[in-house]
């Protein structure tokens, strides 16, 4: 699998040794930089291209996830999901880092370098690479709602059950 990284000066570090790391797992890492540390980089040179290129690939059916590295992770994130077809999910724990894939299918994962020790944001990395979407699906529907909006513009329907709450309606 090829994992594509970007991150901000924050994530360095994190991101070189997750280079090293994915390298020795068997993964294939792509690294979109920073490359050297500047304290006033921009995270969303880095994020996008590295979002970009997951989607890309997986549009090709070519076996493709991503990691975006920051201070928190959040402006990260959020880059990485200007991207059309990109979900990014930031993970704080192991089990946010499985729900992600699971229940969301992401296909790039958000962590925050200053938040968390170093063994912790390499396990949150392995295991959002290592779980499976679960197809199920509701999960499945909701994420065919995003794509479907992504794409048009136009809200999902409401449910009847909210029909008769909402005074819009």
């Amino acid at each position: 699998m090829r994992v594509h990284l970007g991150s901000d000066h924050a994530g360095l570090e994190l991101k070189a040794h997750l280079v090293d790391w994915l390298t020795e797992h068997g993964y294939e890492p792509v690294d979109h930089g920073p490359f050297v540390y500047d304290a006033l980089d921009d995270y969303p040179v880095f994020c996008l291209r590295a979002a970009a290129a997951v989607v890309q690939e997986q549009a090709e059916g070519l076996d493709s996830l991503g990691v975006v590295i920051g201070g928190s992770g959040n402006g990260e994130q959020i880059a990485a999901n200007k991207v059309a077809g990109c979900r990014a999910a930031l993970a704080w724990s192991d089990q946010t880092a499985a729900l992600a894939r699971e229940h969301n299918d992401a296909n790039v994962v958000s962590v925050g370098g200053r938040m968390h020790t170093l063994d912790d944001m390499t396990r949150f990395v392995k295991v959002f690479l290592e779980t499976p979407f679960s197809g199920e699906e509701r999960h499945v529907r909701r994420i065919a709602m995003l794509a479907d909006y992504e794409a048009t513009g136009e809200l999902p329907p409401l449910p009847e059950s909210a029909l008769a709450q909402d005074p819009d309606a």
